[in-house]
């Protein structure tokens, strides 16, 4: 399946041409599945949570992450190939 018939996992914004996997449940935890998402959408998730914190937090419960929900709404206009550097937690 083309990249671009995909939607990112976290946003669902249509994938670009650049495209990461993200295991849902952390490798380090035991996790095999992946799903499809922006690198940037990658990055924020692992930049702004633990492991344990994304072991644990549904779909749902990330989206609702005030910081998460924040990148999502400023996210949500970009072009699918939109690449900014991510903050570090602080």
């Amino acid at each position: 399946m083309a990249a671009q018939s995909l939607t990112c996992w976290l946003c669902l914004r249509p994938l670009g041409s650049r495209v990461e996997y993200h295991h849902p449940v952390p490798k380090s935890r035991g996790g095999r599945e992946t799903v499809p998402v922006h690198p940037i959408c990658h990055r924020t998730l692992h930049q702004t949570l633990s492991n344990k914190d994304l072991e644990l937090l549904s779909l749902a419960d990330l989206r609702a992450n005030a910081d998460i929900a924040r990148f999502l709404k400023w996210i949500a206009g970009k072009d699918p190939d939109f690449h900014a550097p991510t903050r570090r937690k602080r």
